[in-house]
């Protein structure tokens, strides 16, 4: 699944902080500052950042025929 481009709560655009997060807490960084950093400060946000799967690659092995 791809990372959402709005928070499904409150529908605050969150989908262009995605990259950079990622890259960040990939360097060792800890994931709470990031999204401080980020300004993403409400839960449902920070839920989402948190509980992503990058479920894509596994996705894209099958074809639909």
């Amino acid at each position: 699944m791809q990372f959402p481009v709005r928070c499904f709560s409150c529908g605050k655009v969150i989908g262009d902080n995605w990259d950079e997060f990622q890259e960040r807490v990939e360097e060792g960084e800890d994931k709470g500052e990031v999204l401080d950093d980020l300004g993403v400060k409400k839960y449902c946000c920070r839920t989402i950042f948190l509980t992503h799967v990058e479920s894509i690659e596994e996705i894209g092995e099958y074809e639909l025929t």
